[in-house]
């Protein structure tokens, strides 16, 4: 046998016999990577059902007080529980954040009924904030000009543990209050079969994700305000 021969074996047998060793790593690898998918899978679908079932039992504080009061726009219903809030004294002063800026202090004083001397002596109105970020932006900054210490956060229940995460990742000293506003009971209501509450939940829970990530890389968050101006957060 040639010196030529024998080289053409040794190399067809050297590429047949390294074969089962790809073909062995690669079934591991994908059998490994099923696994990692699966538990992944597992850890968010868990996550979301923790999620959806601390939602459905958010309730309000039965004896609300704080040093000042805190609502996140999105609805009236929101204003006007903080409204009560405030005229019931469970904090000295209210803080709308996010208000649209064609909206004026009068338009949202008669719609939610509000007295005209509560409403002059000790509302606020922000109109900076597009977004949950910059709501805890807007709110850190009358928070920290007022030397407040507790807040009452009103806001809807579903999106409570958002609205909590960006309002402690700006302002960790400050004492924030859940006080949520419950529009349907999703405790005894059959949620996950009304398509319109079961999107709401999942879309919230991509965001509550998306917050939760974004909060420890530190990467991706938007200013969220108007005005655009550098806040002193930890970004």
């Amino acid at each position: 046998m040639t010196r030529k021969a024998v080289s053409s074996q040794s190399l067809w047998e050297r590429f047949h016999s390294d074969r089962p060793v790809r073909r062995s790593f690669f079934r591991r690898f994908l059998r490994w990577g099923g696994f990692a998918f699966v538990f992944l899978v597992a850890i968010v679908f868990g996550g979301f059902l923790h999620f959806a079932d601390s939602i459905a039992t958010l309730r309000p504080p039965l004896e609300p007080k704080a040093d000042a009061i805190i609502v996140l726009t999105g609805g009236y219903q929101r204003i006007d529980q903080a409204v009560e809030l405030l005229r019931t004294g469970a904090g000295n002063r209210l803080l709308i954040s996010g208000a649209h800026p064609t909206t004026t202090p009068s338009q949202i004083r008669k719609l939610t009924q509000s007295p005209a001397n509560l409403f002059n002596c000790c509302v606020d109105i922000g109109y900076d904030a597009i977004d949950t970020i910059g709501n805890a932006r807007e709110a850190a900054k009358w928070i920290h000009a007022r030397g407040y210490k507790s807040i009452l956060v009103v806001t809807n229940n579903y999106h409570m543990p958002r609205s909590l995460a960006e309002l402690k990742y700006v302002d960790p000293g400050t004492d924030f209050i859940p006080y949520p506003v419950v529009n349907s009971d999703l405790k005894t209501k059959n949620w996950f079969t009304d398509p319109n509450a079961l999107r709401t939940m999942i879309y919230e829970y991509a965001k509550v994700l998306l917050a939760g990530a974004r909060n420890v890389t530190g990467l991706g968050r938007p200013l969220g305000l108007r005005s655009q101006e550098q806040s002193d957060d930890p970004d």
